[in-house]
């Protein structure tokens, strides 16, 4: 882990931070899909950008994190059988506070590409319409039309069903804002072939670093961990829990940095994610 450093001198007062003045500490890990993103959406900054809140001065490459609260070590990448495919609005990549990060940190299988209202990423096409794969586009029922595209459950794991037999889920998150989203939804055309997967969860959302007017809104990291637990495989609800335990983690982390409080490395965070990471799964029925 890299020792502390001066930070960079900053504006007196709340004013945001531009990213590309922080320096980045190499994590030596390998950069996943959301990385990548981050660096090409960098890459072709006019200026930059500005992020509010969480923790100022230098920051982990890997993680996002300062160096003293670093998470690269801790990073619990699982295979499973479904995966992920985040279409994430232009700022996201950026956001230190973004959750998709955190799912390609956990699913291996995970992809992620910029979204465009006027043109979609040809990779993007072409993992759509990968034979391997049973696209499911998550999002609320109540705002798709026509309803029929709406399903609340995923075939059983062995489940002849035409048109799914064989082939993986593949969970289609858009990692936006809500007003983001649903403008998202209504104008990627590509997606509208594919059913509709729409979740109703019994608990509230937990996540603590963006604010939101709705209980019953959930961030991306929350939205992915819920499909996993849907698909009946056994790696896969191993997985989900895993992400639920590493994003509370990562927000442990995250505020503790913020608030310049050292980290607890034997708190209840760190050994919730130890026993999902040490307990097994049965498959679901």
């Amino acid at each position: 882990m890299a020792p502390e450093v001066e930070s960079p001198k900053v504006a007196q007062g709340d004013a945001p931070v531009p990213l590309s003045y922080l320096r980045g500490v190499d994590s030596g890990v390998v950069p996943h899909a959301v990385s990548r993103l981050r660096t090409q959406r960098l890459a072709r900054s006019t200026r930059p950008f500005l992020s509010r809140g969480g923790p100022r001065g230098e920051r982990c490459d890997g993680c996002r994190l300062r160096p003293s609260h670093c998470l690269c070590a801790l990073r619990p990448q699982l295979d499973t059988q479904a995966g992920v495919c985040l279409l994430m609005h232009d700022a996201e990549p950026l956001k230190p506070s973004n959750t998709g990060w955190l799912i390609a940190d956990v699913v291996a299988e995970t992809h992620a590409f910029g979204w465009s209202r006027t043109a979609a990423d040809p990779d993007l096409l072409a993992l759509l319409g990968d034979a391997r794969w049973q696209p499911f586009v998550v999002f609320p029922g109540e705002f798709v039309e026509p309803p029929g595209r709406v399903v609340q459950s995923l075939p059983a794991p062995d489940a002849a069903l035409s048109g799914h037999a064989g082939r993986r889920p593949l969970f289609i998150l858009l990692d936006a804002t809500w007003p983001e989203a649903r403008k998202m939804f209504r104008k990627s055309p590509y997606l509208d072939r594919f059913p509709v997967l729409s979740l109703h969860p019994d608990q509230v959302s937990r996540y603590r670093l963006r604010r939101s007017t709705r209980e019953d809104h959930f961030c991306t990291s929350e939205v992915a961990a819920l499909c996993l637990e849907l698909t009946g495989h056994a790696q896969d609800r191993r997985a989900g829990r895993v992400l639920e335990r590493y994003l509370a983690l990562f927000t442990e982390h995250y505020l503790r940095a913020k608030n310049q409080q050292p980290v607890d490395w034997q708190g209840p965070a760190h050994r919730s994610l130890q026993d999902a990471l040490s307990s097994s799964c049965t498959p679901q029925s």
